[in-house]
Formats: C-alpha cells, structure tokens, sequence
C-alpha cells in the first residue's frame, strides 16, 4: 500500500502579514523589545533583536539581560504556536485563524542560558513539537552573531 504524504501548508499573503502586524506592533511587549519576523513556517519560526542600550541586563559588560532572552523565546514560542494553528485549520478564513490567538497563552516555560549574550543582534527560533486540541509544545533557541548558542528553551502552551 502506497503512504500518501500531505501537500505542505502554503499560507496565504494576508495571514503571514495579520500575524507580522499582531506580532510586532500590536504586542506592545515585543514591539518594545524590537522583535521582527524573519521567517515564518507551520513547524517553525525565526525572529530577531538588534542590542538596544535599555535591553543591557550588566553595564560594565554590556550584555543583553536574561529577562529579556527569556521574554523573546517565550514571544517566539507563541508566534510559532499561532502558525501552527493557522497551518491546522486551514479551511477556516484567515481572519478566523488570526482570532485563535485569543486562546493561546504560556504554561510553562524553562530556559538555560548558556552564555553571556554580547553583540549587536540576536535570533530567536522556536520549533513546534506537537500540537494537541489543548496543549502544544515548544522548543526554542536564541543565537549571538557567528552562531553562537547563548540559550536553550522548551514551553507548553495552551491552545484550546
């Protein structure tokens, strides 16, 4: 018997910029933290912060606070959970999926930071584990410029 793969999930143009408009200016948190779409997928997202002098945790270094780290992981976590439904009901309107973002909010969430995050820009990548009718899970990355790992994440997010 012949396994049948499903077409991957194409989203529509209005439904990346609904989600780009929520994300980044309508989230005043993550429009004041600088967060901007980078690459947007059912499975996976990828965001991105520049240095800003009021995101410094340590003056004499110069590093990036660990709230803020942990606040851009926990932002990225529920954009890719919001793809994630989008890509899941795609038979629904795309102003109908934008709406599930009503429903969605944080559980749980573990960071370890690995290192001092220095430097001038930052990315922020979360990867959907599963996504259930009531809880999804998450894992998330944040990387200093060369690739450099500076934290690991993983959340639990309810859906319903």
């Amino acid at each position: 018997m012949k396994k049948t793969t499903a077409a991957p999930v194409v989203f529509e143009p209005e439904f990346i910029e609904g989600l780009k408009l929520m994300f980044e200016q309508k989230i005043c948190f993550n429009r004041l933290l600088g967060l901007r779409v980078d690459r947007l997928s059912p499975t996976e997202v990828s965001c991105h912060i520049a240095m800003q002098p009021d995101l410094i945790g340590h003056y004499g270094h110069q590093r990036l606070h660990g709230g803020v780290i942990a606040s851009c992981m926990d932002g990225v976590a529920g954009l890719a959970v919001m793809a994630a439904l989008g890509a899941k009901h795609m038979d629904d309107p795309v102003a109908k999926r934008l709406l599930r973002f009503d429903r969605v909010g944080t559980i749980d969430l573990r960071v370890d930071y690995l290192r001092q995050a220095i430097g001038e820009r930052f990315e922020v990548r979360a990867q959907v584990l599963r996504i259930g009718s009531r809880v999804a899970n998450l894992q998330m990355t944040f990387w200093g410029e060369g690739e450099v790992l500076i934290a690991t994440g993983a959340s639990a997010f309810i859906v319903s």
